[in-house]
C-alpha cells in the first residue's frame, strides 16, 4: 500500500469521525425528514408532469383518429364523384393519421405504466414519511434520554475528582471537628463545675474539724483528748533512768561508726 493511499484512508477516517462526533441526533431526524418530504414534492411533480404527458398522448392519438376517420370520409366523398385520385390522396392522409394514432396509443399505454409506478412510488413515500415523522419524536426522546444517561454516567464518574465535591467534603469534615471541640468544651466545663461542687460538699466536713479543733484549743492542753484507741489503754509512766540508759547505748554505738 502505498504512501498516498495510507495519508487519503487516514483523512477520511478522521474526517468521518469529525462528523460523526458533531452529528446531533436530533437535528438529523428533522433534517432527514425535510429531505424526505423534499423528494416527496420532486416526485409529486413528477407524477403530475407523467400525467399531464400521458393527457396530451392521448389527446394527440384521438386527435389523430379522428383525422383518420375523417380523411377516409373525404375518400368515399370523391370516390362517389368519381375523383379517384382524390380519393386516392383522402387515403393516404388516412394512413399518415392511422400509423401516427398507432405509435401515440403506443406510447399512451407507455406512459400509463410509468405513470401507475410514480404513482406507487408517491404513495409509498408518503407511508415512509407518516412513519418517519411518528418514530422521529420517539427517537428524538430515546436520544435525550440517552445523552442525559451518559451525562449522569459523565457526573459520577467525575465526582471523586470533581473540585466542587472536594469542597463540599472539606467543610462537611470542618464542621464536623468544629462539633468535636465544642462537645470537648462542653465536657471540660461539666467536669469543672462537677470539681467545684465537690469542692463545696467536701469543704464542710473540714470546717466542722477545724472549729472542733479551734474548741478544743480554747479549753487549754488538758482538754485535748486522744483518739479512743489510744485512750483505752492505760499510760505508763517512763523511768529516767530507763532513757539515760538508753541514750549511753546510743551514744557507744556511734562512737564505733
Amino acid at each position: 500500500m502505498g504512501f498516498f493511499d495510507r495519508l487519503g484512508r487516514l483523512v477520511r477516517a478522521n474526517a468521518n469521525a469529525a462528523v460523526s462526533s458533531m452529528e446531533d441526533p436530533s437535528k438529523i431526524l428533522d433534517q432527514s425528514v425535510a429531505d424526505m418530504q423534499s423528494d416527496l414534492v420532486k416526485l409529486r411533480q413528477a407524477v403530475a408532469l407523467a400525467i399531464a404527458s400521458q393527457k396530451r398522448l392521448r389527446s394527440q392519438a384521438e386527435q389523430a383518429s379522428s383525422q383518420a376517420t375523417t380523411w377516409y370520409e373525404r375518400a368515399e366523398l370523391a370516390l362517389k364523384k368519381g375523383e379517384e385520385d382524390l380519393a386516392r390522396e383522402a387515403l393516404t392522409r388516412r394512413k399518415t393519421f392511422q400509423e401516427t394514432a398507432t405509435s401515440l396509443n403506443a406510447q399512451v399505454q407507455s406512459q400509463d405504466g410509468q405513470v401507475e409506478t410514480l404513482k406507487k412510488s408517491l404513495v409509498a413515500l408518503e407511508g415512509k414519511i407518516a412513519e418517519a415523522k411518528t418514530k422521529k419524536d420517539m427517537l428524538k426522546a430515546r436520544a435525550q434520554a440517552a445523552q442525559a444517561q451518559q451525562q449522569l454516567q459523565s457526573a459520577v464518574g467525575n465526582i471523586g475528582t470533581n473540585s466542587a465535591m472536594a469542597a463540599f467534603e472539606r467543610m462537611e469534615e470542618k464542621v464536623e471537628a468544629m462539633e468535636a471541640t465544642g462537645q470537648a468544651a462542653a465536657e471540660l466545663a461539666g467536669a469543672d463545675l462537677e470539681s467545684q461542687f465537690a469542692a463545696l460538699e467536701g469543704g464542710s466536713d473540714v470546717d466542722d474539724e477545724l472549729a472542733a479543733l479551734r474548741n478544743q484549743l480554747k479549753g487549754g492542753p488538758e482538754s485535748v483528748a486522744l483518739p479512743a484507741s489510744e485512750q483505752s489503754q492505760a499510760v505508763t509512766p517512763v523511768k529516767v533512768e530507763e532513757v539515760d540508759a538508753d541514750l549511753e547505748d546510743l551514744k557507744r554505738s556511734i562512737d564505733k561508726l
